[in-house]
């Protein structure tokens, strides 16, 4: 089997919290995705009842799920790895939820992470986030320094916000950023610049930081095709958050449509992999 994309929807990026209190229900998340023609979604695997209930509807219409997770000690992922043999998914995303201020203090850690993952057969991603272990991006190039084999997913928008670059990126940051993707096994989908962690995808004078972004997606997915077996499987997760994430203004209403937005980061990452696969 050759090696495969698939596109999800984080279901958290599915909430709207507008001030007239309108939302959709569970059921017309899973139903507007399904129908939108991703490939599953992105959900958190802590409550069994919600896990058994999501992933149902899922495997019932052909879907696939990344299960996420935010251990605060090694013995946290034991109960979400239990989740997965029970359930399935095709792997855990894990935020490292400890703030250490020292790399010898992530170690054990990393270590205990990556032995429950390996007694488990479970592959398992760290992420990079902010307010995490992997919250800079200098310190989470140590910690590749210290395990030139971690898988992570590159959720490199916090990157951009947290070390603030300015435009253009030297050719510097873009080896740093090209690093951290060259160590990626899944990719989360936002879009920052220096000042925000999530713009509108849509609005033309930001398109600078869009077309930035689309570039190391394409980096990423041809260093993963590189790297990968030949059935492997690459998940490209569209995450644009709601509020906060998303801007709003005086009303509290957001300035642009989120559900839009994502749909159209999910055509353009399938088009570049099919740019990619018909240059092979």
């Amino acid at each position: 089997m050759p090696q495969q994309l698939r596109v999800y929807q984080s279901l958290w990026a599915m909430e709207r919290r507008r001030p007239d209190k309108q939302e959709w229900s569970q059921p017309e998340q899973l139903t507007m995705i399904r129908d939108a023609g991703y490939d599953g979604v992105g959900m958190r695997f802590l409550e069994a009842d919600y896990v058994s209930e999501i992933t149902t509807f899922l495997r019932d219409n052909g879907m696939t799920w990344q299960a996420q997770c935010y251990p605060k000690s090694i013995d946290d992922l034991a109960p979400v790895l239990d989740l997965v043999a029970k359930y399935g998914a095709d792997h855990v995303n894990l935020q490292p939820d400890v703030r250490p201020l020292r790399l010898e203090e992530c170690i054990p850690y990393v270590e205990g992470w990556r032995r429950l993952a390996r007694e488990a057969g479970v592959a398992v991603n760290i992420e990079t986030h902010r307010d995490r272990m992997t919250t800079d991006l200098f310190f989470t190039l140590q910690l590749l320094d210290c395990f030139p084999d971690l898988r992570l997913t590159a959720d490199v928008s916090h990157f951009v916000v947290g070390r603030e670059f300015a435009f253009p990126l030297p050719p510097e940051a873009h080896q740093q950023i090209h690093r951290v993707l060259d160590n990626s096994w899944a990719i989360h989908g936002r879009v920052a610049s220096r000042e925000q962690v999530q713009i509108q995808l849509s609005f033309p004078h930001l398109k600078h930081w869009v077309d930035l972004f689309m570039g190391w997606w394409e980096y990423a997915i041809r260093s993963w095709r590189k790297r990968a077996a030949d059935n492997a499987v690459l998940t490209f997760l569209c995450e644009l958050g709601p509020p906060e994430y998303a801007i709003t203004g005086a009303d509290g209403y957001e300035l642009s449509d989120r559900w839009e937005e994502a749909l159209w980061m999910k055509d353009q990452i399938r088009a570049i992999w099919a740019k990619i696969e018909a240059e092979e």
